[in-house]
């Protein structure tokens, strides 16, 4: 948008800063593969969805079927089935939801509960920010997997609400330091000052005026952060230490790659799987670089 310049006479218009939408919207205008990315994202998302809702009974997807056994792609199946004779497609897109809902549940846990930490810490400063860093400091050099692995092995028959629990516990912590930092150079900005000085509640200068202006990188964050946990449920559920047996996910289809007989001779019951997830993590990142420049771009122009 353009304003007129009152401090002459003419029509000479100045060109206020873009909004942080405009820079986004911009950014994703000039990467193709991106805007692409996203639109393709987006469509695969809602069709998963959707189907899962309207189309694919859950309780027959999951019937063992030893006549199908490992029946190859064709009018039956799409995709082919499983050792179990299960449809490859419907536990594929049964599975992408599982582990989109569960990324989506451990980043909204841990981007809020990061950004409220990480605003606390870097605007009040002092014994508060200590505390909460060598907090953070403790869950970051501890093998968070690895403890991962071992709270879901000690859990008796653990449900889905207790595996996001149990992630969101130590996923927390990379979000609310990149907070803190951003927040601590904030709290220092002169507007921050007069609003102190005005008497304004501290609380009211973090929610209405220091965490707006963190908006941009929040999100960058928390789209990577999606990204990274799709990953890990995945990669978790390949290694057996996931969602429980009885729940479809994309890396328990990926893992009946580990028998050699199965890797060589049936590979639709493994490959679509694979590919899925590799092109699903690439859309991610390319959407999360689009917007990383866009917060970027948006910080330089103030």
């Amino acid at each position: 948008m353009a304003r007129k310049n009152k401090n002459t006479g003419n029509n000479n218009y100045v060109n206020s800063p873009p909004t942080g939408l405009q820079v986004i919207f911009r950014e994703f205008m000039k990467d193709k593969l991106a805007m692409f990315s996203l639109l393709l994202l987006v469509i695969v998302i809602v069709g998963i969805f959707v189907w899962t809702w309207l189309g694919i009974d859950q309780q027959q997807l999951l019937r063992v079927s030893l006549r199908d056994k490992f029946a190859e792609p064709g009018e039956k199946f799409w995709l082919g089935a499983d050792q179990g004779g299960k449809d490859i497609v419907g536990q594929m897109i049964v599975g992408a939801r599982n582990s989109m809902l569960i990324a989506i549940a451990i980043t909204l846990i841990t981007g809020v509960f990061g950004v409220a930490v990480g605003l606390i810490c870097g605007y009040f400063g002092g014994w508060i920010d200590n505390l909460f860093m060598r907090i953070i400091d403790f869950f970051i050099t501890i093998p968070q997997l690895m403890l991962i692995i071992v709270f879901i092995t000690v859990v008796p028959k653990y449900t889905v609400g207790a595996f996001i629990l149990i992630m969101s516990l130590f996923l927390w912590t990379g979000t609310a330091r990149l907070v803190r930092s951003k927040a601590l150079s904030e709290s220092r900005r002169d507007y921050v000052l007069a609003s102190k000085t005005l008497g304004t509640n501290d609380f009211i200068i973090i929610i209405r005026e220091i965490l707006p202006n963190l908006s941009s990188i929040i999100i960058v964050e928390m789209t990577l952060n999606f990204a990274g946990n799709v990953g890990i449920e995945t990669g978790l559920s390949y290694l057996g230490f996931g969602l429980p047996q009885s729940t479809p996910s994309l890396g328990t289809l990926v893992a009946s790659a580990n028998n050699p007989l199965v890797l060589q001779q049936y590979w639709w019951s493994w490959l679509p799987a694979a590919l899925f997830i590799l092109f699903m993590m690439l859309g991610i990142n390319y959407v999360g670089q689009a917007l990383r420049r866009a917060a970027d771009s948006r910080q330089r122009l103030g």
